[in-house]
């Protein structure tokens, strides 16, 4: 039976998020966005709050949540700070490879430390050169003895300056593409790790992001996540985890966005009359409320799947492609109602709209969704008539 009601305990969570968004997030926004500083005083708070880290497994010190619980937490706090919650979240991309294919000692020795302090954890797949076609990682690996030796670089790697390790994958032979392709754990401090400076950004530029740089880094064999040949599965099975929490992040700014259209729009008036009592505004507001609720049922029924432990790729796909070009419609319509107000910072739409873009581009393009989708389609999906039947009637029906 379909139930669209949520628990006591993820309503209070939700409160919890909610409130932390709008006590520390959205009052700090306007300048952690002008100055591009890393926001770790609120980090910190979001840490102590218990607001971080929530796939966690219990007996690894964290609260064990389910993805449906993760993705309500990161829609409230996208309506806080797009760029805080990427460099908040992180942390859950960060260590997915590793609640999916990690042993109990991997678990032990990288999750427990994320609990008992803040600590940070970087995804690392993204290259200059690859970005959506993960099997064409250039980023090499060879083994020498009881090492792996990686040489290569990363770019697009969120937190990366803070981070106290990688999850990084890297290929045996570029030319055997998914095949070759390995996971690995790599402490931040090992020798030939280091990383570039601080790229300037459209938006989320609360968000830290750098480049990766490996040069003879050696990786002792226990930090492999699974076999040998075994990484694009293994980034597969994370981006069909996380991707739901993208297509919240996009919910939580088109809502922002929309509820900053509508207090303006009860407040401005032209031709002598509110902006609320023109039909076009009420239209656009339609719209984006029409948008928003899609967005989430969408990726709420991602999230759901995921958290029943069935693949969740396909509704995933399906949810960050729909909410992250929501969002971007979303917030351009707002920046519209504002006018010239929307185009200056004296209101946060311009901030929005350049936040929104992103959700468009990082893990795995709107094309790359739509790329999936088209191939399940195609492919995967059964149809529910075994066979067309003509439409073409065959004479009066003698029933």
């Amino acid at each position: 039976m379909i139930d669209f009601s949520f628990t006591d305990a993820q309503l209070e969570l939700q409160r919890k998020a909610r409130e932390f968004a709008q006590q520390y997030m959205l009052p700090y926004a306007h300048y952690y966005d002008e100055t591009g500083d890393f926001p770790l005083p609120i980090i910190r708070k979001c840490w102590e709050a218990g607001l971080m880290n929530l796939a966690i497994p219990k007996e690894y010190g964290g609260p064990g949540l389910g993805v449906v619980e993760q993705c309500l937490v990161v829609e409230e706090m996208a309506a806080g700070c797009a760029g805080m919650t990427t460099s908040i979240y992180v942390n859950s991309l960060g260590v997915e490879p590793i609640l999916v294919a990690g042993t109990d000692e991997q678990k032990e020795k990288y999750l427990r430390p994320l609990t008992n302090d803040l600590k940070f954890a970087s995804f690392a797949c993204s290259e200059p050169y690859m970005g959506s076609d993960v099997a064409g990682i250039r980023t090499c690996v060879n083994k020498e003895g009881d090492y792996y030796i990686l040489n290569g670089s990363k770019f697009w790697i969120t937190n990366a300056p803070y981070a106290d390790y990688f999850t990084v994958f890297a290929s045996l032979g570029p030319s055997k593409r998914h095949k070759a392709l390995c996971a690995f754990i790599v402490d931040a401090d090992t020798p030939g790790v280091k990383t570039g400076p601080p790229v300037k950004k459209m938006g989320h530029r609360a968000s830290a992001t750098t480049s990766v740089i490996f040069k003879d880094a050696k990786v002792p064999m226990e930090n492999m996540l699974g076999e040998e040949g075994h990484g694009f599965r293994i980034a597969m099975k994370t981006f069909s985890l996380t991707r739901p929490a993208i297509s919240a992040f996009s919910t939580g700014l088109a809502r922002v966005a929309m509820e900053y259209a509508r207090e303006y729009v009860n407040k401005r008036e032209a031709f002598a009359q509110k902006l609320r009592d023109f039909q076009v505004i009420q239209f656009k507001l339609a719209e984006m409320y029409m948008k928003i609720e899609t967005a989430r049922v969408l990726y709420l029924k991602a999230a759901w799947t995921a958290d029943k432990g069935e693949d969740a790729t396909i509704p995933a796909s399906v949810a960050k492609a729909y909410a992250t070009d929501a969002a971007m419609e979303v917030t351009s319509e707002a920046l519209q109602i504002h006018g010239g107000y929307g185009y200056i910072d004296q209101y946060p739409l311009e901030k929005f709209f350049r936040d929104a873009k992103l959700y468009q581009i990082y893990e795995g393009t709107s094309e790359i969704q739509r790329l999936i989708l088209g191939r399940y389609a195609l492919d995967g999906y059964t149809p529910a008539m075994e066979k067309s039947p003509s439409w073409r009637a065959k004479g009066k029906p003698d029933f």
